[in-house]
């Protein structure tokens, strides 16, 4: 990478610009067709690659999402009242369309991973410009960067289901806001130009909060390119980095507290330490890797061991590595200016998620898609070295047609819960979760007694849990296997003395007619929370067995008074009501 040119043309050189500007605007006619088809094949491709998906129903960490839930508020206040509200404003708008549709939900992620492409494709355009790599060459590198992109499969986690949203919109915002930093003229960036940066990195912290580094960056690039290996270019730069500072400032403060906080990710995490999930990071590092190059193996939930010691899983030669490749960056800047600038771009934004902070999962694959870009510059440090041939042209187009295909086959196992769990578990078979959830969404799809197996192989991995055992249970009963189910029951009570696991015993007992054993069990869930208003659905299907319509009445209405929009209560109270008007 080398200097910047200002945006001052020197007063001498202004007739030798007029004389220059005919064959550039004939340049650009040449360009506008071919660009305008580029542009609707990428589209047209992408999408197909994705078509899969499109139409899949909410999967994975769908269900998670706030709108989720049946009694979530319909005011945008609250749907942006969280930590964030960007990332919800795009939910809400389109559960104005259509809240259970899933079709524009999909459609609206791959716009934004479009987007993500075209932005870049103009920052490899910019950074091959700043090595001086000619034009025509750098567009033409440029289009294979961001086609690998966004044909890679390692991408289609962060674009193929709802919730990855907050992946795919925040980095869209992050590059927006690195493009235009980047593609400027001027060695010192305007006022104007500064906000616009700042609005964007805004708006990406506003979606998800490991565009944090996005700071980081800019100083990096600044180091290599303004005007190279120097510290000029930050404090030209001063626009932009004072109030960057102040905003870094307070949105590191804001995410701080949630890092001691949070259930499966940040310093609250109580099974991992910092240091055994930096030596198991130590390896993970290489898988990503490795995906980029051979993305073979990939999976939703990848059984990768934690190295608690240095020592455990090889992690020492991980580090080992990691410290080698990192001094070769640096010693070889000025040599291979790319492969440096794109290694320690890629360990910034790596840094995040794999780094010190713990998280359950040592290895996802959406983690990458943040930093491919990085990894993408680093592919353009051999490329613009090499003499780009028929035969050269003919290899990179392969890459990209094999791409699509991997990502569409990728794709087909995204398509719903069964198939990307079934996926999961052939890669992962010792691993609980994989089976855990291939078991339910077999369930869910009444397909209870292909989901028997999978439970037992999952209580066999590891003692079960009692979510694990009420998802049993409702298996056996599923099959009206009651005693089955009621064993796993009073399993799961001995792990958590719940209402939700004695109203599911009232449930089952009420199922087989033992109508004094039933009426103890909800005894008890309402002893135990007084608020959980299935207890007193189960307890109405109790009364309006043994003919009391008015009493089961009084026990719906008590529910839906708990829990508005409880449809199984209304339902239930409709029909009750019925009962009690045909007397």
């Amino acid at each position: 990478m080398k200097a910047q040119k200002s945006e001052k043309k020197p007063r001498e050189k202004k007739p030798r610009e007029k004389k220059a500007r005919p064959p550039q605007v004939g340049q650009t006619n040449r360009l506008f067709w071919p660009t305008i088809l580029a542009v609707f094949t990428a589209i047209f491709v992408v999408f197909e690659v994705y078509s899969p998906v499109l139409r899949g129903p909410f999967l994975f960490d769908d269900d998670y999402l706030p709108f989720r839930r049946p009694d979530f508020p319909d005011d945008l206040r609250h749907w942006m009242g969280g930590v964030r509200p960007l990332l919800m404003f795009t939910y809400w708008v389109n559960f104005r369309i259509s809240p259970e549709d899933t079709f524009f939900y999909h459609v609206v992620n791959v716009l934004l991973h479009l987007g993500a492409g075209a932005l870049v494709f103009l920052i490899l355009r910019r950074v091959l410009a700043l090595a001086g790599v000619p034009e025509d060459r750098g567009r033409l590198l440029g289009a294979f960067g961001a086609g690998v992109f966004l044909l890679h499969p390692v991408q289609t986690e962060s674009v193929a289901y709802v919730a990855s949203r907050s992946e795919n919109l925040s980095v869209f915002l992050f590059l927006a806001a690195f493009a235009v930093f980047l593609c400027r003229r001027a060695e010192a960036i305007s006022w104007l130009r500064a906000g616009a940066v700042l609005l964007l990195f805004a708006g990406a912290l506003a979606s998800k909060e490991h565009t944090l580094v996005l700071p980081a960056l800019l100083l990096l690039a600044d180091y290599y390119s303004n005007p190279g290996f120097s510290l000029q270019g930050i404090r030209r730069n001063w626009r932009l980095y004072l109030p960057m500072a102040g905003g870094a400032a307070a949105g590191l403060a804001m995410i701080w507290s949630l890092l001691f906080h949070a259930d499966t990710a940040g310093f609250g995490v109580k099974e991992i330490a910092w240091y055994e999930y930096f030596f198991t990071e130590c390896r993970a590092l290489f898988v990503y890797l490795r995906l980029l190059v051979l993305p073979y193996g990939q999976t939703v939930d990848y059984d990768f061991p934690f190295s608690r010691t240095l020592w455990e899983h090889g992690a020492v030669f991980g580090l080992a590595a990691l410290v080698v490749i990192t001094g070769a960056a640096w010693f070889y800047r000025r040599r291979w200016p790319l492969a440096s600038f794109g290694w320690f771009a890629f360990l910034i934004l790596m840094a995040p998620t794999s780094s010190v902070m713990p998280i359950h999962d040592p290895v996802a694959e959406r983690r990458l898609y943040l930093a491919m870009p990085a990894l993408l510059i680093i592919a353009m440090e051999p490329l613009r070295r090499v003499e780009l041939n028929r035969r050269v042209l003919a290899v990179l187009a392969a890459v990209l047609a094999v791409s699509g295909v991997l990502t569409y086959n990728r794709n087909q196992v995204w398509r719903g819960q069964i198939a990307l769990w079934e996926d999961a578990v052939e890669k992962a078979p010792r691993k609980v979760r994989p089976r855990f959830q291939l078991a339910y969404a077999l369930f869910a799809a009444n397909r209870c007694e292909e989901a028997l197996p999978h439970y037992r192989i999952a209580a066999e991995l590891e003692p079960p849990r009692y979510d694990l055992l009420v998802d049993w249970a409702l298996a056996h009963d599923c099959l009206n296997q009651s005693e089955e189910a009621l064993e796993k029951l009073r399993r799961a009570a001995l792990l958590e003395d719940s209402a939700h696991v004695h109203s599911l015993m009232g449930m089952v007992y009420a199922k087989q007619s033992r109508w004094q054993e039933a009426l103890k069990e909800l005894a008890t869930a309402e002893t135990i929370d007084p608020n959980y208003a299935m207890t007193y659905v189960y307890r109405g299907g109790v009364r309006l067995a043994q003919g009391d319509a008015a009493a089961a009445v009084a026990e719906y209405r008590r529910a839906l008074a708990i829990e508005p929009q409880n449809s199984v209560a209304a339902q239930a109270l409709a029909t009750a009501q019925g009962r009690l008007q045909a007397r």
